[in-house]
This record gives structure tokens, C-alpha cells and sequence, in this order.
């Protein structure tokens, strides 16, 4: 190898396209096969809480043209609940392909493939014929699973590349050398019979990022180069370690792990996915920092449904794709709740009632003082249209707290009245019923008030007032 005054003199130097400026590459990158594993005592001590240092090294906002979502419901989704059924599988499938839209921004979808129950899926599936998602797969490095991708015809495969000291020294009792090799042999196998590649780095935010992973890409770059296939290197914040803070020290900072992989790894903007965790509640924010920072895709999973407290949620990630490019670009936001009104009614999964976006209670209001603005004007306490965008109508629960403009609003609200047909917080209607719910609560009732219990009230009300409601 040179020396290091050779190597910088013979450094090109380039004009960057992004900034007009020249740049010159300052470091050399090589793999550091250390003989015991660096896990990063001062920012994991075990018996303590995980520290977030800094360093105040920032690097500059760089969010692709394009981003899109991938899905790994079927993967990591069914790794933390009973397996779905095949019928189900390809139920959900549709409806990804619905909600991504025809631009296909649900790009992909990932598959187990090791029982007979998950390979008659992807076969169903792929009978399809959607171009998005497009079914792929996920194995081991591992020849022997290699084989069921080439079985199954796959266009493209996931391969487990754990990159932390972690699992190569303590799961895998590799060196780092070893480890490489051996995962750069199944890549080069697979990428021999013309399959694309998909390398998901495990625990990256445990990572030694320039010392294994960065040199690691280089590689897989290399091998792209070679073969003219692409190799997507997916960033897996397996433990939720990730952070998105400004000057915090990799491997915690999400936005320097983005940084290495594009400007020191080489990785191009599209073959850089994310992969989150929400252990510590940062799911969705490190992914939306992972698109602002160089990152095309986001991979997620339906309801955050995955290992431990689960995965970044698919559909949290079209609403923060809508706020950052300021279109939904053909997704069918409708979908979301199809979705959840499948996965009560059919598959029996209980989302929690103040889920954003797809709980039972998610644009629900109890209090009076806030139903009373919603009857003024919805706007004032609803996040956006959730009617046109969700199919769900913004609602006030009754209880002993919601007042005669909560009565009022359920009433509009669930018979759906129009602009001149709405009653007021003074109608007799409501307040006869509010009668009844204060003598239900000063009875000892504790529990929000049914909507059947509501409607029978609310036909006695009307006939005794010779009222007439008609839900349009």
C-alpha cells in the first residue's frame, strides 16, 4: 500500500455538483479487524442507561428528489404476533398496492421464505402481477437459504449482514475480516446468477461505522460495479439506539451514519434504506431524519406491528412524506383505515385506542370546552381532514365532561347532517339527552357512554319532541 503523503497527493479533486466548490476525499477508509470487539462502553454501559454524546460535528441536509416506503409487514411484522394465514397475506398485499398508489410509492414488500405456508404466499402474490410492491425476500448469509431464492425466482433478496462487534464477535465468534468475507462470498454468489442484492446492516447504530461498515460498503459498491446489478444497503437501528440530533456521535447519529454511506462509502441517495426501531420512541423521527439526510428509502411496518416495541408504522410515514413534499403523490390515504377495519374485524389484532391515525380514538374529544370549538369549527381541534383523508369524521365520546356542545357534535357528527340541518348546543333534542346522561353518571356510571345507548336515547328524545333525525 502507499504511504500516506502519497496517498493524499494522488487524492483527485472534483467539483462538486451540489455545492460548486472543490472537493478533495481526506481519509482513507480501510477495514480495522481489531482483536476484541469494541462495544462502545461510553455510550452502552449495560447497567446503565444509554448515553447520547456529542461532538458538534454536523453534516448538511441532503434529502433525495425521490423517497419512497418499503414494507417488511410479512418479515419483521410477523416476528412479534401469531403468523398470518396466507389468505391474509395476500389480502394485505392488495391492499399495499391500493395504498401506495400507481406511482408505487409502497415499493416494496419483503417475505420469509422458509415454511410452505410463506412460500405459497409469495407465489400467490407475485401471481399478482403489481409492479409495487414488488415481493422480495429476506434470508441469512447463507448459501443454503440462497437456494430457496433461486428456487422461488426472485429478482432480489435481503441478506442479513450484521455489522455491529456485537453480533460478529459475540453471535457469530467472527473476526471482522471473516465476517466480511463471508458475507461478501453469498453476495457475490447471488449477484453470479444475476439477483440483486439487499445487504441489511444489523445493529448499525452499534456499529464501528469507519472502521467495518463504510469500508464493507466499499466493497459491496465494488462488487455492483462489477456484476451491473445494484446493491441496496439497508441501515438497521435494530436496538432503536438511533438518534436525530444535531452533532451527536456516531454510530448513534442517524444523520452520520446517512452521511458515511453516501459520501465516504459511496452508496448512491437510492440504495440507502432505513430500518427503525422504536425502543426508545424515535421510530418515526429517525426515519424522516434518514430522508433528510441522503436516504431514499424508509422501511416499514404496518401499525409499527414487529420485534420487542415494534417498527417504524407504514402509514406514520406516508403522512410525514405528505408534510415534507407536500403531496401524497397517488397514495390513497382511504386504504389506512380499510387497513385497520381489516385487521380488528378479520385478523383480530386490537390496535390501541390512541394509535395516530388509526385508533378507535385518535380524533375523539371528550372534553366539553373542545367539543364546543369543534361545533364552532372543526379545524380548530382536528389535525387535518381526517374525514376525506381517513374516512373518519372527527368525534366527540360522551361522558359526564362533554356538555351540551359534545351531545350536539355527536349527534351532527354520527347522523351526518348538513350545514343547515345541524343542531345547536340550545336544541331541546340535546338538552333532553344531556338530562339522561347526567342522571346516568350521578348514578355511580364511570364509563363513556355507547353509541347504542345514545341512539335509543336519542329516539325517545325525538319522539317525545316530535323530532325526525334521518342519517344521510
Amino acid at each position: 500500500m502507499e504511504n500516506n503523503n502519497e496517498y493524499f497527493e494522488n487524492r483527485p479533486i472534483t467539483m462538486s455538483s451540489k455545492n460548486n466548490l472543490l472537493e478533495i476525499e481526506e481519509h482513507m477508509y480501510q477495514l480495522q479487524d481489531v482483536e476484541k470487539p469494541n462495544a462502545f462502553r461510553n455510550m452502552f454501559p449495560y447497567d446503565e442507561i444509554p448515553k447520547i454524546p456529542f461532538n458538534d460535528r454536523v453534516v448538511p441536509h441532503n434529502m433525495p428528489r425521490d423517497i419512497w416506503i418499503t414494507d417488511t409487514t410479512f418479515r419483521d411484522g410477523q416476528q412479534s404476533r401469531a403468523p398470518y394465514s396466507t389468505e391474509q397475506i395476500v389480502t394485505i398485499y392488495d391492499y399495499l398496492h391500493k395504498l401506495g398508489g400507481p406511482n408505487g410509492m409502497i415499493r416494496q414488500s419483503e417475505f420469509f421464505l422458509y415454511s410452505q405456508k410463506d412460500r405459497d404466499a409469495v407465489y400467490k402474490c407475485m401471481e399478482r402481477g403489481y409492479q409495487f410492491p414488488e415481493v422480495t425476500s429476506w434470508i441469512r448469509a447463507s448459501k443454503e437459504d440462497f437456494k430457496l431464492v433461486k428456487e422461488i425466482g426472485m429478482k432480489q433478496t435481503g441478506i442479513l449482514v450484521s455489522c455491529s462487534d456485537y453480533h460478529i464477535f459475540l453471535k457469530l465468534r467472527m473476526t471482522r475480516r471473516q465476517a466480511m468475507e463471508h458475507y461478501l462470498s453469498v453476495v457475490k454468489e447471488c449477484l453470479e446468477e444475476g439477483i440483486s442484492v439487499r445487504c441489511h446492516l444489523e445493529d448499525i447504530t452499534r456499529a464501528d461505522i469507519y472502521g467495518y461498515v463504510v469500508p464493507f460498503c466499499q466493497e459491496l459498491m465494488k462488487l455492483s460495479e462489477q456484476y451491473k446489478l445494484p446493491i441496496v444497503v439497508r441501515a438497521c437501528d435494530t436496538m432503536g439506539y438511533g438518534v436525530n440530533f444535531a452533532g451527536a456521535v456516531i454510530p448513534r447519529s442517524v444523520q452520520g451514519i446517512i452521511y458515511a454511506l453516501h459520501t465516504h462509502a459511496g452508496v448512491p441517495e437510492k440504495w440507502i434504506e432505513w430500518h427503525g426501531h422504536n425502543d426508545f420512541y424515535k421510530a418515526v423521527t429517525n426515519s424522516t431524519t434518514a430522508w433528510l439526510y441522503g436516504c431514499s428509502g424508509v422501511n416499514t411496518s404496518l401499525f409499527g406491528i414487529g420485534e420487542r416495541t415494534g417498527n417504524t408504522p407504514l402509514e406514520a410515514m406516508i403522512f410525514e412524506y405528505a408534510q415534507l413534499k407536500g403531496t401524497l403523490n397517488g397514495m390513497d390515504t382511504t386504504v389506512i383505515t380499510e387497513l385497520a377495519e381489516y385487521y380488528e374485524k378479520e385478523i383480530g389484532y386490537h390496535i390501541p385506542e390512541r394509535t395516530p391515525f388509526v385508533g378507535k380514538n385518535f380524533n375523539v374529544t371528550r372534553a366539553g370546552i373542545h367539543a364546543d370549538g369543534l361545533l364552532k369549527n372543526e379545524e380548530i381541534y382536528n389535525i387535518f381532514d381526517t374525514e376525506k383523508f381517513l374516512n373518519r369524521p372527527v368525534l366527540c365520546a360522551v361522558s359526564n365532561t362533554s356538555g351540551l356542545a359534545g351531545i350536539a357534535h355527536w349527534i351532527n357528527t354520527y347522523y351526518k347532517l348538513k350545514d343547515d340541518e345541524k343542531i345547536s348546543k340550545s336544541s331541546e333534542l340535546v338538552a333532553y339527552v344531556k338530562t339522561w346522561v347526567d342522571a346516568e353518571y350521578e348514578g355511580g356510571r364511570v364509563t363513556v357512554l355507547t353509541d347504542d345507548e345514545l341512539l335509543t336515547v336519542i329516539a325517545e328524545g325525538c319522539k317525545m319532541l316530535g323530532i325526525s333525525l334521518v342519517k344521510n
